[in-house]
């Protein structure tokens, strides 16, 4: 059974892997690989079907499949050439605060918002909504990812 601890273990993860793809392409390493292997291990792709919508996807909005995710995180594969890469921008640091989460055995949901800082020490607020399930060895694997940026204040 999915715990609430598991869940923000895997959202741990995900930021790590977030600030590795920056810093690696920062530094001149291959970030396209540390994307791949982002996505690899920490969504579903080739368990379930994965419903993903990228914060900054307009023309492809959807991201289905694996060479599509990878696409949006550096824009390296040329798979969505609209993609200029989310995980190279320079983040620094990605931090999770939940509004709430759903726990049902071996699926649960979170939603709220994530932070993303720049290298200024700006953080950018995006809200999120993450399905997880759990693969074979137990680890959570997100098979629904949708982000998009807060509605703007009248």
């Amino acid at each position: 059974m999915i715990t609430t601890a598991d869940i923000e273990q895997a959202q741990q993860a995900w930021g790590d892997g977030i600030v590795a793809i920056a810093t690696a392409h920062r530094d001149g390493g291959d970030y396209g690989e540390r994307a791949r292997v982002h996505v690899e291990s920490l969504y579903a792709y080739g368990l379930s079907d994965v419903l993903f919508k990228p914060t900054l996807a307009a023309v492809e909005q959807f991201r289905p499949t694996f060479d599509e995710a990878w696409s949006y995180f550096t824009a390296s594969n040329g798979a969505c050439p609209e993609d200029k890469g989310f995980a190279i921008k320079g983040w620094t640091a990605v931090r999770f605060e939940n509004a709430g989460m759903l726990i049902h055995g071996s699926t649960a949901q979170a939603m709220g918002n994530y932070f993303f800082t720049d290298p200024d020490g700006d953080e950018v607020k995006v809200e999120y909504t993450f399905g997880y399930v759990q693969d074979d060895a137990g680890a959570l694997r997100i098979n629904l990812h949708h982000s998009s940026m807060p509605a703007e204040s009248s």
